[in-house]
C-alpha cells in the first residue's frame, strides 16, 4: 500500500495524497478555486515544476499568472515555441530573444533575408498549431559532450561555449516534439498552457506580446517605445563591436586575463557619452536638467559625472533637491493600504518648486527650505540662493520626467535624461538577462554595503519598489530628450564575489529563498573578476560595490 503525505495549502486547508503524486494532480485538485490559471507551485518555499513529484509532507503555493514567476514560465515557454515555429516555417534560421520591449519580448530572426509581415503571420499560426496540440514540454538529464553536439547540430555557438564553463557533468535540456533546448528556468507542462498571446512584426524583428500579472486574462495595448528600443540597439551593436554578445565572450575575456581593458574601453564609452550630453545642453542652452531612472541605475554617479563635464564646457552647474520640497506630513498622500505615499508626485508641493524654478532662471534670489524628515514639516533655515545664465540647475528624482513636477518651465529650457541599466549582454541565443536583475543584484550588493541591509531585507522591498517604477517612472521614459545607458559589459562578473555570500545567508524557510536560489543560479554561469582596484573610482559600478570617488 502506498504511503500518503500530508500537503498544507495554506493555514486552514490541507490535503492527503500518495507519496509520489506529481503537483499537476494535486494542481487539478484546487485549480478551481484559483481565478487564475497555475503555471508552477513552491514546495517549501523552493520553486518546482508542476511535473514535481512530492515524497514528504509539505507547505505548497501555487505559482499562477499574477506572479513574477508564473509570467516568466509563461513568457519562456511562448519563447520555446516561437524558436521552434520560425525553425519550422524559415528553414535554417537562427532566433535570438534579445530584450524585453513594448510589454513583450523582443526576439530576431536571422535568416538568408530579411524577414517580413507575411512571415510573422505564418510563424504565429503553426505557434497556434503547436499550442493546440498541447505538445508536452519533457525535461531531460544529458552528458555535457551530448548537450554540446545537439547544440552544434543546431548552430547554437553560443551555447555550446557556454558548456565549457559548466561545473557539472550533465546538463537538463527540454523538449518540445523534435527541437530540444536549454533554459534558465522552468517551463509550463506543455504548450497548451499557452494559448493567450500575439505577434507583432517589429522591423528587424518579432514581439511575443504575453499578458501581465496585473492582468493576467488579456495582452496589453502595444506601446511603442522607439527610444528605448535605439538604446537597445546601439547596446547591442556596442556588443557586437567588443565581440562580447553573450556570458561565454566575457568568461573567454576574463580567462585569458584580458578584461582589464575591456573595463577600460567600457568606461571609456560612458564618459564618452556623458560628455556628448553635456555639449548637447550647452549647445541648446538648457537651463533646468533632469535626471530620471529607476533604483539602482545609477543616477548619483552619473549626476556626479555629468556636472564633471559641464564644469569642462565652462558652465558651473548646481544641484536641487525635490526632497526639501515635500509638503508637510499631515497633506502626505496615502497609498492603497494607508500608509504614507512619499513616492507619489502629490508628495511634493511641485507649486512651490515650479515658482522657485522660474524664478531663478531669471536670475532672482531664492529662499530654500530644508525639510525636517524628523518633524515632518518643511523649515525656512536662512539658505538662500541666486544663480547666473552659466549655472544650469540638476535635479535628480524619481520624478524628472513628469512634466507636473516642471510644469511652469518652458521646454525649451528643459533636458530630460532618462537612465537605466540596459543590460547588452545575454547569457545565449535563447537565455537573455534582465535589466531588472542587473538593477536588483546592484541594490543587493549597495544596501548591504551602506545601508546595512541584508539581501532577504532587500529582496522582500524589492516589489515595492517595483510598483513605484511601473507608477512613477517608466510611464515617462519616452518623455525623455535622451537616454543613457548605465550598464557596463563586465559587471555581473564584478557583483558575483559581493552578491553571491548575501544570497547564500537567505534561510529555505524564507519566502524569498526561491528567487535568492535564481539570482544564484544566474550569477554562477559568469566568471569572477575579483580585482576591483582595475576599475576606475569614477565607475558607476564604485556606487554599488564601494571605493567611487563621489561618495559623501
Amino acid at each position: 500500500m502506498t504511503e500518503k503525505i500530508k500537503v498544507l495549502l495554506d493555514e486552514q486547508n490541507a490535503l492527503e495524497v500518495e507519496q509520489g503524486t506529481i503537483l499537476a494532480e494535486v494542481c487539478s485538485k484546487v485549480q478551481d478555486q484559483y481565478p487564475f490559471m497555475i503555471v508552477a507551485a513552491k514546495v517549501d518555499n523552493r520553486l518546482c515544476e508542476l511535473s514535481y513529484p512530492l515524497h514528504r509532507d509539505a507547505k505548497i503555493e501555487f505559482v499562477d499568472l499574477t506572479s513574477t514567476d508564473g509570467i516568466r514560465i509563461y513568457q519562456r515557454g511562448l519563447a520555446f515555441v516561437f524558436i521552434r515555429s520560425a525553425m519550422e516555417i524559415l528553414s535554417g534560421c537562427r532566433v535570438t530573444v534579445e530584450h524585453s520591449l513594448s510589454k513583450g519580448l523582443y526576439c530576431e530572426i536571422h535568416y538568408k533575408r530579411p524577414i517580413h509581415e507575411d512571415d510573422v503571420v505564418k510563424i504565429e499560426a503553426r505557434m497556434r498549431e503547436i499550442i493546440d496540440e498541447d505538445v508536452p514540454f519533457i525535461k531531460g538529464s544529458v552528458p555535457v559532450a551530448e548537450a554540446k553536439r545537439i547544440f552544434t547540430e543546431l548552430g547554437l555557438d553560443a551555447k555550446t561555449k557556454l558548456l565549457d564553463y559548466r561545473n557539472t557533468s550533465e546538463v537538463n535540456i527540454y523538449s518540445c516534439g523534435w527541437l530540444k533546448d536549454y533554459f534558465y528556468g522552468y517551463m509550463v507542462p506543455s504548450t497548451g498552457y499557452l494559448k493567450l498571446f500575439k505577434l507583432k512584426y517589429y522591423m528587424p524583428g518579432v514581439i511575443i506580446q504575453y499578458p501581465e500579472k496585473s492582468n493576467p486574462t488579456e495582452i496589453p495595448e502595444f506601446e511603442e517605445q522607439a527610444k528605448l528600443a535605439t538604446v537597445f540597439r546601439e547596446a547591442e551593436q556596442w556588443g557586437r563591436i567588443l565581440n562580447i554578445e553573450y556570458v561565454a565572450n566575457l568568461n573567454d575575456r576574463i580567462t585569458d586575463k584580458k578584461y582589464p581593458e575591456l573595463i577600460r574601453v567600457a568606461e571609456a564609452l560612458h564618459e564618452k557619452k556623458i560628455a556628448q550630453i553635456a555639449d548637447q545642453i550647452l549647445e541648446k542652452k538648457k537651463r533646468i536638467i533632469l535626471i530620471a531612472g529607476p533604483s539602482s541605475s545609477g543616477k548619483t554617479t552619473f549626476a556626479q559625472r555629468l556636472s564633471i563635464q559641464l564644469q569642462v564646457n565652462g558652465l558651473r552647474p548646481i544641484s536641487l533637491s525635490t526632497d526639501d520640497y515635500f509638503v508637510d506630513r499631515d497633506h502626505t498622500p496615502r497609498d492603497e493600504k494607508g500608509d504614507f505615499d512619499f513616492e507619489s508626485i502629490k508628495a511634493v508641493d511641485t507649486d512651490l518648486f515650479n515658482d522657485h524654478l522660474a524664478r531663478l532662471i531669471q536670475g532672482e534670489m531664492v529662499d530654500l527650505p530644508t525639510f525636517n524628515f524628523h518633524k515632518g514639516e518643511r523649515e525656512y533655515r536662512g539658505k538662500t540662493l541666486q544663480i547666473s545664465e552659466d549655472q544650469p540647475i540638476i535635479i535628480e528624482g524619481i520624478h524628472g520626467l513628469n512634466d507636473i513636477l516642471t510644469a511652469d518651465i518652458p521646454h525649451d529650457k528643459k533636458f530630460k535624461i532618462y537612465i537605466s541599466a540596459l543590460t547588452q549582454l545575454n547569457i545565449d541565443d535563447h537565455n537573455r538577462i534582465p535589466t531588472t536583475d542587473t538593477r536588483l543584484i546592484r541594490r543587493i550588493v549597495r544596501d548591504s554595503k551602506y545601508r546595512g541591509h541584508s539581501a532577504l531585507t532587500t529582496l522582500k522591498l524589492w516589489n515595492s519598489v517595483r510598483r513605484g517604477e511601473e507608477r512613477n517612472i517608466f510611464p515617462f521614459q519616452e518623455e525623455a530628450d535622451i537616454m543613457f545607458n548605465s550598464a557596463l559589459i563586465y559587471e555581473l562578473a564584478v557583483l558575483k564575489k559581493h552578491a553571491e555570500p548575501l544570497l547564500l545567508e537567505i534561510s529555505k524557510d524564507e519566502k524569498e529563498f526561491s528567487e535568492a536560489k535564481r539570482l544564484l543560479k544566474f550569477l554562477s554561469y559568469f566568471l569572477s573578476i575579483e580585482d576591483d582596484h582595475v576599475i576606475p573610482q569614477t565607475s558607476i559600478i564604485k556606487e554599488f560595490v564601494g571605493g567611487s570617488c563621489f561618495e559623501e
